[in-house]
């Protein structure tokens, strides 16, 4: 069956195929359509108040008894710097003045996405999921006591050999190596020299071979064909997010979806416009007019206060003109169909692929 059978063993899942915590885009119904498929479901919390993520694990209890992922942001809280908010506020008055609204409005602090913290971490330890995931580093050491004293599994993100073994040496239990073509926000912690960004062919062996966790592929695996390449290079499995964008169970736009359907290997790029911080989507007016990459952008996540109301009057107008339309280089390959189907899928085409690999002459 599975060349390596780590990651099963550690998390209690049958497939080694962990559905990449999506916030905004993912909720409780895909993680249980994920988990009761044999792989392990996420959920996204960056977004959720705790109560909030309380109601969503409870859901996820209620309707599988499988393992299951919480994932969590831990940025450092943003230094507030209202030059900069007001003069990135004035670069997008055109916007303003072209959808009628009013430029001198303030936009509150986008603290949407906020840093896991102590109200979080009572959460963790309330309702114990399997496993807890981790964007941007690792949380500070007391929290991260805490998390492990559940007994739950940790992951986090590395891209970078740097980072990979960081996150080993305080005690992540399965390194998840983020290739350059992966969806979403990058999850560099250590660095931010976004151009030396390795790919996934290249930075997963590499990771294998510096740590001895299990290491999970990510970044541009959308196909049996891909998690099988991910098992050559020593992965223990994979992380794959835009493919279950495409599935009934997603919860994005249908401007979103729309554009995914769409989308060619060489539609995305990374960006900074929507948040502050880089993250690759496909491109649209305001990442090609203001962007990718705008050296004025305010902190993360404070950048999205002030394209927050531009996004919403282009939307309602049946417009994504503004809106961030998360997605990685391997998009092309998305079939629409549910999570659990997809999840099935993967699964049988990658054994396939390994058998194929696996035979003699």
């Amino acid at each position: 069956m599975w060349p390596d059978r780590r990651l099963l063993d550690l998390l209690g899942i049958e497939l080694p195929i962990v559905q990449a915590p999506m916030a905004g885009a993912t909720d409780a119904e895909m993680a249980i359509a994920v988990s009761e498929s044999g792989g392990l479901g996420s959920l996204p919390c960056a977004l959720l108040t705790p109560s909030r993520a309380r109601a969503e694990i409870s859901v996820i209890r209620q309707r599988t008894s499988r393992p299951f992922n919480v994932n969590f942001f831990c940025h450092r809280e943003p230094r507030r710097d209202r030059e900069r908010e007001d003069t990135w506020r004035s670069r997008l008055e055109r916007y303003y003045a072209e959808l009628s609204l009013d430029p001198s409005a303030r936009v509150a602090a986008a603290a949407d996405r906020a840093p896991f913290d102590d109200a979080m971490c009572d959460v963790v330890a309330e309702c114990r999921p399997n496993v807890v995931s981790f964007h941007f580093g690792l949380p500070e050491p007391r929290l991260l006591r805490r998390v492990k004293e559940t007994g739950c599994r940790v992951i986090s993100s590395a891209t970078t050999v740097d980072e990979a073994r960081w996150l080993e040496d305080r005690g992540c239990d399965v390194v998840i190596a983020q290739g350059y073509e992966a969806g979403g926000h990058r999850g560099m912690f250590l660095t931010d020299a976004l151009a030396s960004q390795p790919g996934t062919l290249a930075l997963v062996p590499q990771v294998v071979d510096a740590v001895a966790v299990p290491v999970l592929a990510a970044g541009g695996i959308a196909d049996g064909r891909g998690i099988a390449a991910a098992f050559a290079l020593g992965a223990a499995g994979v992380q794959i997010g835009t493919a279950y964008l495409a599935t009934s169970e997603s919860t994005i736009s249908g401007l979103h979806r729309a554009a995914l359907a769409m989308a060619r290997d060489d539609g995305t790029v990374l960006t900074n416009v929507f948040t502050g911080r880089p993250a690759r989507g496909l491109v649209n007016r305001i990442v090609r007019e203001v962007g990718p990459i705008a050296p004025d952008a305010p902190e993360f996540p404070t950048a999205g206060g002030a394209v927050a109301p531009i996004r919403a009057a282009a939307e309602a107008a049946g417009s994504s003109d503004f809106s961030p339309l998360w997605s990685g280089q391997a998009a092309g390959l998305a079939r629409a169909g549910s999570a659990s189907e997809l999840t099935r899928r993967l699964s049988a085409s990658a054994l396939e692929r390994l058998g194929i690999l696996a035979r003699p002459g």
